[in-house]
Order: C-alpha cells, then sequence, then structure tokens
C-alpha cells in the first residue's frame, strides 16, 4: 500500500495519528484547506508554504473544465502547475456534478458545464483516470450525493450506485498503476441520515479495499443533531488502522465533535469563504469584522491567537479595509481564517496526546454555542 496510518495517542476515541505517503507524512487529526481551481481563494503558494497545511484540496470536476486535465498533467500535474510541493488530494467533482440536475443511469452521470454549456460525462472510470492525470497524492472515487431531504428511495439507490462505482473505480485505480505512481484511493459511505443504510455503505465501501474512508452525504443541510447521529453509525464501522475523513465540515463545533468520534481529515471552503464576506474565526466565537463597534478597537483580530499572519493588525485597521473594498482585506481575513482552524487541529492533537480533549471540546463549543 502506498499510504500508511499509525495511531500516535487516543484519548477517548479521539486519536493523533500519522499519515506516511511516499510524498511524506504528516500528523491529524488536520484541516485540509480547498483550492478548488487550484488555488486557494486570495492565496498564493507561497502563502500556503507559510501556513503550512498537512494537505490542499483540489476539484476534479473545475480543473477537468478549464483549464482541462491534458493541460495540467502536461504542466506536471497539480503540483507542478501550482509550485505546490506538499500533498493534495483531489475530490471527485461528484458533489458538483449531482448540483448540476445530471442524467444519471447505472453507469455514469451526463451533465452541462457551468462554463459553456458543453456536455460532458463522469463515470467512475474516467474520474480515476482524470485524477490520474492531475496527479494527486490521494483521489477520491465516484460516489452519489443526494440532497439531504432526499427519499429513502433515492438514498438506497444512491448507496447501491456508490457502491457499485466504487468497485469499478478501484479495479480502474489498480489497472492504472496508481499505487505505482505514489497515489492512494480512499472510497466513500453514503446513506443520508439513515443509520442502517450509513453502516451498509461502511461494509461495501470496506468490502472494496481502499487506503481510506470518507464520510459524504453529511453537513448538507441537515441538522447538527443528525448529522451526528449519522457519524455515530458510520465512524465505528470504519478500520481503525485507515484514516477517516469528513467531507465538507468545517465549523469548529463540528470538528470537534466529530474527532471526538474518530476522525482524522476534514476540509470546507468555509473559511475563505467566510473572509470574503468580513467574519473571522475567533475564540470569542465570530467576529463581523465591518460591526461600527470596532472602528477604534486597537486590539488585533483574536488576542488569543497570536499566531495569526494577520495579528499585526488592528481590528480597526481590517474593517476600515474591508468597508473600502480593499481586495488586502479578504486576503488577510483569509490567511487569518485558515491559519485558525490549522492551529485548532494542532491543539486538538496536543489535547489527545495529553489526555485533556474534553476541555477542548468544552471550550470550542462555549465560545461557538
Amino acid at each position: 500500500m502506498t499510504l500508511r496510518f499509525d495511531v500516535l495517542a487516543r484519548d477517548g476515541q479521539a486519536r493523533k495519528g500519522r499519515i506516511t505517503t511516499p510524498r511524506g507524512s504528516f500528523t491529524t487529526p488536520c484541516f485540509m484547506p480547498v483550492g478548488t481551481r487550484a488555488a486557494v481563494r486570495t492565496l498564493d503558494t507561497a502563502d500556503l508554504e507559510a501556513l503550512k497545511p498537512s494537505v490542499v484540496l483540489a476539484n476534479t470536476y473545475h480543473l477537468m473544465m478549464r483549464p482541462g486535465a491534458d493541460v495540467v498533467e502536461q504542466m506536471g500535474g497539480v503540483h507542478g502547475f501550482t509550485g505546490w510541493s506538499g500533498h493534495v488530494l483531489t475530490d471527485s467533482g461528484g458533489y458538483q456534478v449531482f448540483s448540476l440536475d445530471p442524467k444519471v443511469d447505472d453507469d455514469g452521470a451526463t451533465f452541462r458545464s457551468t462554463y459553456d454549456g458543453s456536455t460532458h460525462r463522469f463515470t467512475a472510470e474516467r474520474v480515476v483516470d482524470v485524477q490520474l492525470q492531475l496527479g494527486s497524492d490521494i483521489q477520491m472515487a465516484l460516489d452519489v450525493c443526494p440532497p439531504s431531504e432526499a427519499s429513502a428511495t433515492v438514498q438506497r439507490l444512491a448507496v447501491d450506485r456508490t457502491a457499485a462505482w466504487a468497485a469499478r473505480a478501484r479495479r480502474r485505480f489498480l489497472e492504472m498503476d496508481g499505487p505505482g505512481a505514489g497515489a492512494s484511493q480512499f472510497g466513500i459511505v453514503q446513506g443520508g441520515i439513515d443509520a442502517a443504510l450509513r453502516a451498509e455503505s461502511a461494509a461495501r465501501t470496506i468490502e472494496v479495499g481502499f487506503e481510506g474512508y470518507a464520510v459524504g452525504g453529511l453537513s448538507v443541510g441537515e441538522s447538527s443533531e443528525q448529522m451526528m447521529a449519522a457519524l455515530e453509525a458510520t465512524a465505528p464501522k470504519l478500520p481503525d488502522d485507515q484514516p477517516r475523513y469528513f467531507m465538507g465540515l468545517g465549523d469548529p463545533i463540528g470538528l470537534m465533535e466529530c474527532v471526538g468520534l474518530g476522525v482524522d481529515m476534514f476540509d470546507c471552503v468555509l473559511p475563505t469563504r467566510l473572509a470574503r464576506h468580513g467574519t473571522a474565526l475567533t475564540w470569542e466565537g465570530r467576529l463581523n469584522i465591518g460591526n461600527s463597534s470596532l472602528a477604534t478597537d486597537d486590539r488585533p483580530i483574536d488576542p488569543d491567537f497570536t499566531a495569526s499572519p494577520a495579528a499585526r493588525y488592528s481590528r480597526a485597521y481590517l474593517r476600515h479595509l474591508f468597508n473600502v473594498d480593499e481586495p488586502s482585506a479578504a486576503r488577510l481575513l483569509t490567511l487569518h481564517n485558515v491559519a485558525w482552524l490549522l492551529g485548532l487541529m494542532d491543539t486538538a492533537q496536543d489535547a489527545i496526546v495529553a489526555g485533556t480533549f474534553h476541555q477542548l471540546r468544552q471550550r470550542v463549543a462555549d465560545a461557538w454555542g
């Protein structure tokens, strides 16, 4: 196998681990910034090198559309194209495709590009091929991601198709010598908020056999109680000696709750999206930087996070930049938000080692509840 996962410490179900690939190693739990189009919004590669995320995401659908997988491959894959030497995970693009009202059958999904209206088709095999062209370290198998309010019939079909596509994706990945190229492949568990379907999907995905396993189809509109119940039905079923990845989650309370259930990897656009709308993540909860009360506030953006890349600037100055539509406002808030989440996960790792994770989880709940 091209990916190894070692558990370094436990505190209840929460665990600190180390993932090792041919590119190197990183510790978990970790948050992975989303670089949808091979760039984290408003940041450049030098910024990422300074922030030191363990993994950066890129999106298969968007890069296949623009500039094209062939172009990225010719430029040395995502790493060569962007100048990023760290780990890259590519999602399958399935979430984006299923938001486009595609025509879906047992073989795949046909959809129209949001860029030019052209027609394209995703199959389990095609998505593997594109991700190998992109040269990611970890790629995701194509799954069916129905909306949270989908009927039981739709959820059942999604689980069945996800299992069938997982098997096909794995065969293709091995045929194309994915491991030989240093890549790993994760399968995805679906099932909505139905505990029985979740458990079944987990078992069928594990039966296929991947280097790691992701929980998909949650944090898409269901309540936090429903999300956690579905995760509780899923996480314990996943192998203890392989990484567990919760897709699309970035709020601090949710992160800590999921770490407490043994999840290792997370991604979300939340830190960049909030930054563009003038919101900062802090140990006092969300901070609306445009608030008039900050007009003469000389404190740093988060006094309890002195490592923030924006710590040298006062809240008053950041408010001014945001209120006059200065582009640097979004950049500085993005740097801060991404660093804050990365720092939160580092703090979680330390707490797991120290046996104080429960106290950290309560601190986050108090700040963000």
